[in-house]
């Protein structure tokens, strides 16, 4: 009988070896994921963000950077602990899931203590952002020096499809605007097929009109960026509890295998 019971621990560590690979293997595709959208934000977005003169937004970018390799740094040790039956280095991958975890669980408390006391300070950021942003337009806009604040706010319009900070109107008080030379109502990126001085017509069908401006295009994105965090959040953290478990289960057959 005693030869069995040997077999049947032998097979239950296997089969706990391959589950937690497989968790390992799914957590740093997570990490990766994580990573992934962090980047992006902040290669193909970083124009944009800087618009808004706030670190708020371009940290969301780090913060994003910095967790997914924390993942897959994490991820890495949980295989070479999973596969080399290392017991030490599955106790240092043990304390870093729960590490990871805590860090997450707080994070979100604070989140939603914040979001349900930020009002109406939420609100004043949200017009400090709107006017900065609408700023930046008006009075760097095509000035020297400021080639790319103008390349962020042509690129902006065209792939958000809008026009001026709040409103088409705002570049009224622009300088560029309202220089002697200038004909034009609006830069010519404003317009739904962008040529050559067609910003002299700021008619709805020449020009995009979009209630609440590119200002809440830009802040919509920025949202789902963080809606993205949260999700991806929620599933590494449930992907944690499923691999504390079988750490532990692993780590207490590795110790009660004879050798």
């Amino acid at each position: 009988m005693e030869p069995r019971r040997e077999k049947t621990q032998t097979c239950g560590t296997i089969c706990l070896k391959y589950l937690l690979f497989i968790f390992n293997v799914l957590f740093w595709l997570a990490g990766g994921a994580v990573l992934a959208v962090g980047v992006w934000t902040l290669v193909e977005k970083s124009e944009y963000i800087s618009l808004l003169n706030s670190s708020f937004y371009s940290a969301s970018a780090y913060i994003l950077i910095a967790a997914g390799l924390v993942v897959i740094v994490t991820g890495i040790i949980g295989c070479c602990a999973t596969l080399n039956e290392m017991k030490s280095l599955l106790i240092v991958y043990l304390i870093l899931l729960l590490c990871i975890f805590l860090l997450e669980i707080i994070a979100g408390v604070l989140a939603y203590i914040n979001h349900q006391q930020c009002f109406p300070f939420c609100y004043q950021l949200d017009e400090e952002l709107r006017q900065n942003l609408k700023v930046t337009m008006q009075d760097k806009y095509q000035q020297p020096g400021e080639e790319s604040v103008t390349h962020a706010v042509d690129k902006l319009h065209q792939e958000f499809k809008c026009c001026g900070s709040n409103s088409s109107s705002d570049w009224r008080d622009s300088v560029w605007i309202r220089a002697a030379e200038n004909r034009r109502l609006v830069p010519d990126s404003c317009c739904k097929t962008p040529s050559d001085l067609c910003g002299v017509r700021d008619h709805p069908s020449n020009i995009y009109k979009v209630e609440g401006g590119c200002i809440m295009k830009l802040e919509d994105f920025i949202l789902s960026q963080l809606y993205i965090l949260g999700a991806v959040g929620i599933g590494i953290a449930f992907l944690q509890l499923v691999g504390m478990m079988f750490t532990c289960c692993l780590y207490r057959n590795l110790k009660e295998e004879p050798y």
